[in-house]
């Protein structure tokens, strides 16, 4: 039976994307192995936000290259946004690479590779000499319909939370931003297909879902109506809230544009919905918000932000942060570091602005130096870090809801979950037994980022806050 290696760089939507092509793997004979050196077929699927997590892919798949130089068969693939990106200049870049396929055509990566690794196995029972080696495919082209092909998911056993692709593509145009060239335009999945897709995932032990999107608020504006009012994204919230077994809601991530009252009401008579959003802001100045073509000013921003914690007064909010965008002063980051003491975010991303080929950012004037985004990089996380652990702080002696998710990462000997507002809480108990269950949890500890405690004595039933 043919093995399988699958390497994963980047958002929640490349994770979701690279489960949909393991199911068809697994579908299709093969096996999943977390060894690359024995594996039959290697895939790497990477983002192009940061031209870091592309050096770092193509120089990943370089070294497995090199190191199975011996094991001729092997077939080696990109897929995703740099495959999309970069096309066949990829086979320049990383020789010995067999397969690029792009964002829309990841139904197909599977027919590719699984065709070129059997010539090359029966050629090879034959004369080594005919072992297929320097016969490339690449497919970047558009086609009509791929959104919808992101549905299957890997079986898990007591797996409690998900990822449900709901779109891809978007439309916004952003000047530092390169995913509207790789993901294409906006294309909204059925919501009646989305609502099976999550009824399957709770027959199977799902608990808690998180809907994807590149601009997730968005969904659906340009296929389908508004009725009483309400976007599609909300009659989608609707719909899925009314799924018998399922606990929670999650989505990321949306847009100040199109966050408007009728999503911020969904909040206040839909209870599945998660106490958290992840909202990027980008930038606290109005005039780098401009040069970054986001169409919402600061003021914008923060009144969502209030109006959301009216709605949801126990609502977390984390965000993304770009600095050292082109032009940024001292003055314009010092308006960031205002908004964030204002709003005081739960946590951050922070990214030091990073040139993208292809986009208005990258060309313009006034870059800055990498020493000074670097400074302003660390002045930044400096305030985020120590805002999230006051919060943090504040949980300990409370008893909060916790998903559980099963065995912690880093460690196996006990268990991790997390609260509605999607703290990270570690406890022990029993994986079997708990795993997909609500726990309250007694919070002992913080050590800043994670929260310690332990399952109370009575079963959960509410939601409980601090």
């Amino acid at each position: 039976m043919p093995k399988v290696y699958i390497r994963t760089y980047g958002c929640q939507m490349n994770e979701r994307d690279s489960e949909q092509v393991a199911r068809m793997f697994t579908q299709g004979g093969y096996t999943l192995t977390a060894d690359e050196n024995e594996a039959d077929a290697v895939l790497v699927n990477t983002c192009s936000v940061r031209d870091q997590a592309e050096q770092k892919a193509i120089g990943k798949m370089s070294h497995m290259i090199t190191a199975q130089r011996e094991r001729k068969h092997v077939v080696y693939g990109f897929m995703g946004c740099m495959a999309q990106s970069r096309g066949e200049e990829l086979f320049e870049t990383t020789p010995g690479l067999d397969v690029v396929v792009g964002t829309q055509k990841y139904h197909k990566v599977f027919d590719y590779v699984d065709g070129i690794l059997k010539q090359r196995l029966e050629s090879r029972m034959d004369d080594p000499a005919l072992a297929m080696q320097g016969v490339n495919v690449c497919d970047i082209a558009e086609e009509e319909g791929s959104q919808n092909t992101i549905r299957d998911h890997l079986e898990k056993r007591h797996s409690a939370s998900e990822y449900v692709s709901i779109m891809q593509g978007c439309n916004m145009r952003c000047s530092f931003c390169i995913v509207p060239d790789t993901r294409g335009k906006e294309r909204s999945r059925p919501i009646c297909e989305i609502v099976d897709e999550i009824h399957q995932l709770v027959a199977a032990g799902t608990r808690e879902v998180t809907l994807l999107g590149q601009i997730v608020n968005l969904y659906g504006r340009t296929e389908f109506d508004r009725i009483d009012g309400k976007s599609p994204f909300v009659q989608l919230l609707e719909a899925v809230h009314q799924i018998n077994g399922l606990e929670r809601i999650r989505f990321t991530s949306p847009h100040p544009i199109g966050y408007r009252d009728d999503l911020i009401e969904a909040f206040t008579y839909l209870p599945k919905l998660c106490s958290h959003i992840h909202f990027p802001m980008q930038s606290g100045s109005d005039r780098i918000l401009k040069a970054m073509r986001r169409p919402y000013k600061h003021a914008k921003f923060v009144e969502i932000c209030e109006k959301m914690k009216s709605a949801r007064p126990d609502l977390a909010i984390t965000t993304d942060i770009i600095v050292g965008f082109p032009g940024e002063t001292e003055e314009d980051f010092q308006a960031t570091i205002d908004t964030c003491e204002e709003l005081r975010f739960d946590n951050a991303f922070v990214f030091r602005y990073s040139k993208r080929r292809n986009t208005p950012a990258a060309e313009m004037e006034g870059q800055l130096e990498e020493s000074e985004k670097e400074s302003r990089n660390q002045r930044l996380l400096d305030i985020i870090n120590r805002i999230a652990i006051e919060k943090n702080a504040a949980l300990v002696g409370t008893r909060q809801q916790v998903l559980c998710e099963g065995l912690s990462r880093h460690n196996k000997h006990r268990l991790s979950g997390r609260t509605p507002q999607n703290k990270i809480v570690i406890f022990d108990g029993e994986a079997q037994r708990l795993t997909g269950q609500l726990l309250e949890i007694d919070v002992d500890e913080s050590t800043g980022f994670t929260l310690y405690g332990r399952v109370a004595n009575r079963p959960s039933s509410v939601v409980l806050g601090t």
